[in-house]
């Protein structure tokens, strides 16, 4: 069998609950049940400019949420063979689910803050950063 054909839980967007009302804001919480998973890491990307493209690697296993707490974020998601998946994500009470093998690309627009809720702590070896090595993971039978 090969990695394309087993690929992990597909990317989808996650309404979360919201309190408050507009006269004094509101409030958004994310946890069990709500997320698909336990959090060990949580970080923000902030000040980036206008139009600016992040992103550019995948990871191996690790499941992540990500929000644009403000702004708009641009999301495109490629799996080891090719298929290729957009979100928008515009409001801060919606999170996009990634599991492992998608290649991402973010555009950040309006002042966008991304929030990120992860599976594991942070670890470099958990990066696919080359492009063409992700890609050739389509091919390569699954490790049991």
């Amino acid at each position: 069998m090969k990695v394309s054909e087993v690929l992990p839980s597909a990317p989808r967007l996650l309404k979360f609950p919201q309190t408050g009302d507009a006269r004094t804001g509101f409030t958004t919480t994310a946890t069990p049940p709500t997320l698909p998973f336990q959090v060990a890491r949580t970080y923000w990307t902030y000040l980036t400019p206008d139009e600016v493209l992040r992103g550019h690697h995948a990871h191996r296993a690790l499941e992540q949420v990500l929000f644009a707490v403000s702004g708009s974020l641009e999301i495109t998601l490629e799996n080891p063979a090719g298929t290729r998946l957009h979100f928008t994500l515009t409001q801060p009470d919606e999170g996009l689910y990634l599991a492992g093998l998608y290649w991402r690309t973010i555009r950040f627009h309006n002042q966008a803050v991304l929030l990120c809720l992860a599976s594991q702590p942070y670890s470099e070896a958990s990066y696919i950063r080359d492009y063409a090595t992700f890609r050739s993971m389509a091919a390569q039978p699954l490790a049991v």
